[in-house]
């Protein structure tokens, strides 16, 4: 790996995960009004936009093939319709510490995608990467927090349906990414994941209707439209684009952290010697995983 490109797509992933660890407390206000489905369905669409006009006025217009677009779009079905669907069913049905727990999962399910999608075969570095992150995230989110009642049972398997199949997704990015223009990619993975939430959004509507969009409502929207979606999606997938798969996926535990952060700052919650020693332990993974040769 070239050590700029190594660089920009650690960054690249590292600011995504940020972004959307900070996401939740702005999906929490403006789902108060608009049912998640729904909410989803306009973050694409939104997301794609933002995306397509970026595309139009860039100067460089590459060439696609519609065998790309069609393969851009079944993977951005698999995140985006599949995956995501997953996450706020489980989420639902689930607790918020198992979410976050359950879902830490994703970096070593794209360990077991990515001999097999990109013939990426697992080193020992890696493997010791994923480990050392993996127990800073088990000291960050702390387990004890989580809960095996049976009654969640079937949110908890929607969790961890909802990281296997978003590993899937990260994998198939950088498959995808080796045949066309990344930008053009993402913003039809973001179409992609379109039919399905829009089938749920429906019964949402008919079923839960929206809430008052106030200006602040209106606000969220765009942030989550924009940034959270046109602007992390098409990070993540740069990241997975210019990185091994094994050593992007880390990046993904930058969420829990930047959550407990901006729970410090704005909700003075507590930060714990544990929370330190989890990040300090997530960053040594991280650094083990991309200096590798």
């Amino acid at each position: 790996m070239k050590k700029h490109h190594t660089l920009a797509g650690l960054f690249a992933g590292l600011a995504a995960a940020s972004i959307w660890g900070g996401m939740y407390v702005v999906s929490k206000v403006v789902m108060e009004v608009i049912p998640p489905f729904t909410l989803l369905t306009i973050r694409l669409a939104m997301g794609a936009a933002a995306l397509g006009l970026v595309v139009y006025f860039r100067r460089h217009k590459p060439e696609v093939t519609k065998d790309f677009i069609w393969k851009s779009a079944l993977v951005g079905f698999v995140g985006y319709g599949v995956s995501l669907g997953f996450q706020f069913v489980g989420t639902d049905l689930s607790t918020a510490s198992n979410g976050s727990l359950v879902t830490s999962a994703t970096p070593a399910f794209v360990l077991l995608f990515a001999p097999f999608l990109l013939g990426e075969r697992a080193t020992l570095r890696g493997v010791i990467a994923l480990v050392v992150s993996t127990l800073g995230v088990a000291a960050v989110v702390d387990p004890r927090n989580a809960e095996l009642s049976p009654t969640l049972f079937w949110g908890n398997m929607s969790l961890l349906a909802a990281a296997l199949t978003w590993a899937l997704y990260s994998t198939l990015v950088r498959k995808v990414s080796k045949s066309g223009d990344l930008l053009i990619s993402s913003a039809v993975m973001l179409l992609g994941g379109v039919p399905s939430s829009l089938l749920f959004a429906a019964w949402e509507t008919q079923t839960q209707g929206i809430g008052e969009i106030t200006w602040g409502i209106v606000g969220g929207i765009l942030f989550l439209g924009i940034v959270s979606t046109a602007l992390a999606m098409f990070l993540w997938n740069y990241a997975f684009a210019e990185l091994p798969a094994a050593a992007a996926s880390l990046t993904f535990f930058a969420q829990p952290v930047v959550g407990t952060l901006l729970g410090w700052f704005f909700l003075s919650e507590k930060i714990t010697p544990l929370f330190l020693t989890g990040g300090v332990l997530i960053g040594a993974g991280i650094l083990i995983a991309v200096s590798e040769k």
